[in-house]
């Protein structure tokens, strides 16, 4: 499994505005907690994402999202969110066609808050029903970003 202490999900809909929503967990397994940012989403809008992953363990700074893409067959990005409704639609996949979700597209709906869950999945069973509950494999990373929706 890969050292990540860093998600950046990047999240720009039509007009060019962009949402930007972080987890950074600088001592990795250490006392502190990870610090989360979400963002305010708009309602009824498609936002292009996309999520870079980095161990800032190192000096400088290790981009796993690379270790990602050339191991695509073992990884899965999953979504869910509790509180809004949105959907979420994969952008790219690995060498066997199956989803992989460093790019997606969410789309939100109604206005309301809650919380996208965003989970990294090493070695997941695939093809899978998209949900974290039958992957199999181990959590790379995982995170729940507060998320408005206006």
């Amino acid at each position: 499994e890969e050292v990540i202490t860093t998600m950046i999900v990047t999240l720009t809909d039509a007009m060019g505005n962009v949402v930007t929503m972080q987890t950074q967990d600088l001592d990795g397994d250490g006392p502190n907690e990870p610090v989360v940012s979400g963002g305010t989403l708009s309602a009824g809008t498609t936002y292009t994402g996309s999520i870079v992953w980095l161990n800032e363990m190192e000096d400088p700074a290790e981009d796993i999202t690379e270790e990602i893409l050339e191991e695509d067959d073992e990884h899965q990005v999953f979504f869910s969110a509790t509180g809004v409704v949105m959907d979420f639609t994969y952008s790219d996949f690995d060498s066997n066609n199956n989803p992989l979700g460093t790019q997606f597209e969410l789309t939100t709906t109604d206005a309301g808050s809650g919380t996208v869950t965003i989970t990294l999945i090493h070695e997941p069973t695939k093809p899978n029903d998209g949900t974290v509950d039958t992957a199999g494999g181990s959590i790379d990373i995982q995170t729940s970003f507060p998320v408005t929706v206006e």
